[in-house]
């Protein structure tokens, strides 16, 4: 990902989040403090979608549109901020490969477990690729002022 891109991310993510879009801001601060973490997806001439990851506290995901300020030198996890794909990218196998692309970044960066906030339904998906629920027993009790119908999820990482 670029600086340049954030346009498109952010428009992206206001197409696919709708009330769970966060400001351009957002994404060019998670890009200026772990370029590592973040990627694009390119469909053609034309982003298609993107994923947000970096190291962070295990138990408090970040606040929904809220600056980290830095990324914790003793962040207990690996948190995937965001992922967001535009309709004619879903069913291509693109989100499959961001989890497996995350899965091993969090393993070489030596974590023992993924977390993020699943938002929209994506519950669903998360599900299936080996994400289990975290704290869910109150929905609208979710960390990071995020609310209902969201949910705290977290994948350990094997071997």
């Amino acid at each position: 990902m670029r600086h340049a891109d954030l346009p498109a991310i952010a428009a992206i993510s206001d197409t696919v989040h709708q009330s769970y879009s966060e400001d351009m801001a957002i994404y060019a601060e998670r890009l200026d403090l772990y370029p590592s973490g973040c990627f694009t997806l390119w469909r053609g001439n034309r982003i298609g979608g993107y994923l947000i990851s970096h190291p962070w506290h295990r138990h408090s995901p970040p606040a929904l549109n809220a600056m980290l300020d830095s990324i914790p030198a003793m962040a207990g996890t690996y948190y995937l901020h965001d992922i967001a794909l535009l309709p004619d990218a879903r069913g291509s196998g693109a989100g499959r490969a961001a989890v497996d692309l995350i899965i091993d970044l969090a393993r070489k960066a030596g974590f023992q477990d993924v977390m993020l906030m699943a938002v929209n339904g994506a519950d669903r998906f998360w599900a299936s690729v080996g994400f289990t629920y975290v704290d869910d027993a109150d929905p609208a009790a979710q960390p990071g002022g995020y609310g209902a119908g969201t949910h705290h999820m977290r994948r350990v990482i094997e071997g």
